[in-house]
């Protein structure tokens, strides 16, 4: 039986999550592959996987499905059994304010960002008992940016959660958060965007995959936290500013 330690990430067929499942890959775990549609690049994105020597199976799902949360678990665990590791990378946003936010809107946003990360961990408190939660975040929870009304909740909820199923969880599970920055901005992002948010940036750069996959392996590796969350996005939640495209007017760049 294969006795490599093993890792769900949600979403990990594309973007960041791709890029956390190949980082853990590279460490030795073998990865669970979580997608709801996007089978194609989830099909190459398991191919890199084993090109790393990992063993990899793709898992699809809905995760607005909450009511199959526990069962899609039990699959994971039973092809993995020593599933140690879930990152809860899935996410998804609307541009919209509370003015121009519908219920449909706000359904999606939290069952996205808030409610499948919720019974995502707790099957995996039932089902695996032992390991590391990782809650994928945004660096905009610094911030009261009401153009993502619902995406900014849902997060700023997800926050909560990690504390409150950390103190629940512990001392078997440690939970814990990144909140990128200016790192996978959407391919719809012109290069005057890119540089009118690095404007407002300490560090005036924008990151990288490596500098978040990087703080993910550093909560799996340091045994002495849980409950936390790191912000990896050059400063910019210090420098209480916090530009996002709602404001974004080419026009005044």
């Amino acid at each position: 039986m294969n006795q490599n330690k093993a890792a769900l990430v949600t979403g990990s067929a594309i973007r960041l999550g791709k890029h956390i499942a190949l980082a853990l890959a590279e460490k030795g775990y073998d990865i669970a592959i979580h997608y709801n549609s996007s089978i194609a690049p989830a099909e190459e994105t398991a191919a890199l996987i084993r090109s790393k020597g990992s063993n990899c199976a793709l898992f699809p799902y809905n995760l607005q499905d909450a009511d199959g949360i526990m069962s899609f678990m039990e699959q994971v665990k039973t092809k993995f059994p020593n599933l140690s590791v879930l990152v809860n990378s899935a996410s998804g946003y609307t541009q919209a304010t509370i003015a121009d936010t519908t219920p449909e809107i706000f359904d999606t946003q939290f069952a996205l960002n808030l409610k499948a990360p919720f019974f995502l961990t707790q099957a995996f408190a039932k089902v695996v008992q032992k390991g590391n939660v990782i809650n994928i975040l945004d660096n905009k929870i610094g911030f009261n940016q009401y153009q993502y009304a619902a995406y900014l909740l849902a997060k700023k909820g997800l926050v909560e959660l990690t504390k409150m199923a950390a103190i629940e969880f512990a001392p078997h599970i440690r939970v814990n958060g990144v909140a990128p920055g200016v790192v996978l901005p959407a391919s719809t992002r012109s290069e005057e965007y890119i540089q009118w948010r690095l404007q407002t940036i300490p560090l005036r750069m924008q990151g990288n995959t490596e500098h978040i996959t990087k703080a993910v392996l550093h909560f799996l590796d340091n045994d002495f936290i849980t409950g936390q969350f790191l912000s990896v996005d050059g400063g910019e939640n210090i420098a209480q500013i916090g530009r996002n495209a709602g404001e974004f007017d080419p026009s005044k760049v």
